[in-house]
């Protein structure tokens, strides 16, 4: 496909993680066509990530949940359906394949739409699947392999993250006021995820934590959320010398500034994760349901620690063994990482 398109629409819904993986796509679309524009459909939790990214001319928000009760459906389908018909777009890319993102894929007016490899919940009965040459590769990858079937070269992968100066400074004072400082080296725990099998115990991380203080390096909590606070509560309970909590005190943008500026970032298969490899910042990511070679993190993938288990990779939300999944992933293990870091 060598036409020079003018109009672009992504449809990348949910979930956070899922939603950086994708942000190398608008960097090569505006690489091979910057005259181009740029729309994305994007849920409220992660706008923010889109905020941030200079490459995306139009934002369109789907309030999935207003759109659950007919008298909801009722009151928005129209509006929505209009907004996605303002234009005609040369080509649509449906970078989620669930049925969600079909349907805005099918109201949208394009001769052209694709997906990506592995599309469900018949959304490949809307948009055409890019089977290519990653389709067993990462998942990063695999988005990217859309872009390149529409004629986009992909000469390097970005991930277009822009952190504004308000937001920097927000983030500093949200740091210093919980005695945070950017001349203390420091290592993020990135304590919560989605899926409970994707969670480290609370008191290995405790465990950990009052290593790190050894090491003259502050450990810091992040995450959002109830659960994520109770996990954070817990944790600070078993260190000997209290970490630093930023759960629930920043938003999206903010949080990218900390992780930005971190030593380290440590934690499940998660956005924040996600976001930190995508920032460049160095990670240990503990995987248990989830593999590697699909969602590691991404450009160190040697970081990516792999439970010791035949079941690993089975990409399952709750363990049908009803064992803790990551909990042969020791302490001692991350200990000997970060040490052959030499941070």
């Amino acid at each position: 496909m060598s036409e020079n398109l003018k109009n672009i629409l992504v449809v990348k819904l949910s979930a956070i993680g899922d939603v950086i993986h994708a942000l190398p796509v608008s960097y090569a679309i505006k690489e091979t066509f910057p005259d181009s524009k740029l729309t994305w459909v994007v849920e409220p939790p992660a706008y923010d990530l889109l905020k941030m990214n200079p490459y995306i001319d139009k934002i369109i928000v789907f309030h999935k949940k207003e759109f659950k009760t007919l008298k909801g459906l009722a009151r928005n389908f129209f509006p929505f359906k209009k907004e996605i018909q303002a234009e005609n777009y040369d080509a649509v890319l449906d970078l989620q394949g669930l049925f969600k993102s079909a349907a805005i894929a099918f109201f949208a007016q394009s001769n052209i739409k694709l997906g990506i490899c592995n599309m469900r919940e018949l959304s490949n009965k809307i948009s055409k699947p890019v089977i290519g040459e990653h389709a067993q590769g990462h998942i990063v990858e695999r988005y990217l392999d859309t872009a390149r079937a529409i004629g986009c070269r992909v000469d390097k992968v970005v991930f277009p993250i822009k952190i504004s100066p308000e937001e920097s400074l927000k983030a500093i004072e949200i740091m210093t006021h919980a005695g945070l400082y950017e001349t203390n080296p420091y290592i993020v725990f990135a304590i919560g995820a989605n899926w409970s099998n994707k969670r480290w115990r609370t008191d290995f991380f405790a465990e950990l934590g009052d290593w790190i203080y050894n090491l003259n390096m502050v450990p810091v909590i992040i995450g959002g959320g109830d659960l994520d606070e109770n996990r954070a509560e817990e944790i600070i309970s078993q260190m000997k010398i209290p970490p630093i909590n930023l759960v629930n005190k920043t938003n999206l943008i903010q949080l990218a500034y900390v992780i930005k500026k971190a030593r380290l970032v440590i934690g499940g298969d998660t956005g924040p994760v996600h976001l930190a490899a995508g920032l460049g910042v160095r990670t240990l990511m503990l995987m248990g349901p989830t593999d590697a070679n699909r969602n590691g993190a991404y450009g160190q993938i040697e970081n990516s620690i792999e439970v010791d288990r035949d079941c690993k990779g089975c990409w399952k939300r709750a363990c049908p063994k009803n064992e803790d999944c990551l909990e042969k992933i020791s302490v001692q293990i991350i200990k000997d990482k970060i040490l052959a870091m030499q941070l």
